[in-house]
């Protein structure tokens, strides 16, 4: 598949808002609020990274990486998500491309390190792993993973930024 990966263009959004709600539609494990998580980590200036899948055109993935604080006070640290690509694109390598080129970016801005929420078998080959030391409350252990880039993982409890409680009627 010829789509190539990109920064974010403002005219982007509403094709990622279609993309993210198709990708999570029937996902299991979802409140189905990703896309209002996007939309609100954008007004709100904290999409550090926002990666697109463009395809003729056209958006047909995503990935999002913003800021984590960590109890510890350990600073450097983001969360990689929402990830989406259309269902019609899913299962070709697209997914991983963004998540390798996403974690290439963040090492390159000097990030310390990586944190999401997400299935364990898929995002292994990534290197993200579940670390005792690292929780994040109301999340299964084993779903709450981290990469660590410079050989140093904090220990204490993960914070995302307040977009992930967004839901529709707090960002129409």
């Amino acid at each position: 598949m010829d789509a190539y990966l990109r920064t974010e263009r403002p005219d982007d959004a509403d094709g990622i808002h279609a993309v993210t709600t198709a990708a999570f539609l029937d996902a299991p494990h979802t409140s189905h609020t990703e896309q209002f998580i996007v939309r609100e980590l954008r007004r709100s200036r904290a999409l550090t990274l926002s990666l697109v899948a463009d395809f003729e055109g056209r958006v047909i993935g995503h990935v999002a990486l913003s800021p984590v604080a960590i109890s510890c006070g350990t600073a450097g640290w983001f969360g990689l998500g929402p990830l989406s690509v259309l269902p019609r694109y899913q299962g070709r390598g697209l997914g991983s491309r963004l998540v390798h080129e996403a974690l290439k970016r963040l090492q390159a801005l000097g990030a310390k390190g990586c944190v999401l929420v997400g299935e364990p078998a898929y995002y292994g080959r990534f290197g993200f792993r579940a670390e005792p030391g690292l929780v994040l409350p109301n999340v299964p252990p084993q779903y709450f993973q981290a990469v660590c880039f410079d050989g140093e993982l904090p220990a204490g409890t993960v914070t995302f930024h307040p977009a992930f409680a967004a839901n529709e009627l707090e960002t129409s």
